[in-house]
């Protein structure tokens, strides 16, 4: 489960993908929202717009059909390789699909055949759509397909998926044919291969968020509170006279506020604690949920595919992203000291 990035962060991460992106009109507040919900996010959808032109694609991707109402879609992806942005919220582009497609995607495993409409995906999916005729013979250049891995790879680097969380259309709704010309499989080991090493380049100076392109605010708080708490410290050592009384300390708590790192043996089959509940709380509450059935005591392989989310969401690659935790980023989750609470 994860919370829709707002524009900024959706700019921020496709730019620090090293993608060109064109902002369109009002994009940022033109959505479906009063027509039905928007999240919590599972992935995304690849798309071929069955038009030509940049310009004109653009258009009816931003207005709509008149029997169906745009955006048809978050971004537009054009020949050239550059993404122009047209929706920010619910759009009208993946409609109804098969449930167990779904949760095919949020376990990132292999996909089932779609058989079912049954499933709001306009609700759960980002949509890119590629200009492309969807003929067959309308070619597709590399620089579009690699746009189109670079979004994929964005959003995914954004909230800690994995490539199983990219799919086409036609692997959601039956009887559609999108994209026509690659395969999806192909497009997701290409998204896989992106997603093992650092994005391509920071985000231009006015994207908004970090450079990383999560912008959610999930770095450590001794980022933003390191310089204030060194001025602090230089103006006590400088303002106070011979004679000042230093103050005494406080005691300390009992325990600390955040439960120590236990230990990568700790995280093993079997293994039960109030901690790993914790720690799945936490993971949920930062948009890196693989759970079916809530957050459980047992450590298990919801567990890991949530702690993996979570360590790609960090930055972190290949064997860093397995899902077993380690010390740098279990810090970084703060999970509640499962003693401290009953101390209060």
């Amino acid at each position: 489960m994860a919370t829709p990035l707002t524009g900024s962060q959706l700019l921020a991460a496709l730019r620090a993908e090293g993608l060109v992106v064109h902002e369109v009109r009002d994009w940022r507040r033109h959505n479906r929202n009063t027509k039905g919900p928007w999240g919590p996010m599972h992935g995304v959808v690849v798309h071929h717009t069955a038009t030509e032109g940049t310009d004109a694609s653009v258009d009816v991707c931003y207005d709509g059909r008149p029997d169906l109402p745009g955006p048809l879609c978050h971004g537009v992806i054009d020949k050239a390789g550059e993404v122009h942005l047209v929706g920010n919220g619910r759009a009208n582009h993946a409609g109804l699909g098969d449930r167990n497609v779904l949760q095919a995607v949020i376990d990132e495993e292999e996909l089932p055949k779609d058989e079912l409409a049954d499933t709001d995906g306009n609700r759960h999916f980002y949509g890119f759509e590629c200009i492309n005729l969807g003929d067959g013979q309308d070619p597709w250049p590399e620089p579009q397909l690699l746009a189109v891995e670079r979004a994929s790879a964005a959003i995914c680097r954004a909230h800690g998926w994995g490539e199983r969380s990219v799919i086409g259309h036609l692997e959601w709704q039956p009887g559609k044919i999108d994209p026509l010309g690659f395969t999806m499989d192909a497009l997701r080991a290409r998204i896989a291969a992106r997603l093992s090493r650092p994005p391509e380049g920071p985000a231009s100076p006015d994207a908004q968020g970090r450079p990383d392109g999560t912008g959610d605010g999930t770095g450590p708080p001794g980022d933003s509170a390191g310089g204030d708490a060194g001025s602090g410290a230089g103006a006590g050592g400088g303002g106070g006279g011979d004679d000042a009384r230093t103050p005494p300390a406080p005691p300390m708590p009992q325990h600390p506020p955040y439960e120590p790192f236990p230990g990568a043996e700790f995280f093993r089959s079997g293994a039960r604690s109030p901690v790993l509940a914790a720690m799945a709380q936490r993971l949920v509450a930062e948009g890196c949920d693989h759970y079916r059935h809530g957050p459980a005591p047992e450590w298990n392989e919801a567990h890991r595919k949530s702690y993996a989310s979570w360590q790609r969401k960090l930055g972190f690659h290949g064997k860093d992203a397995d899902g077993v935790p380690g010390r740098v980023t279990w810090d970084r989750l703060h999970v509640p000291n499962t003693r401290a609470a009953g101390d209060a």
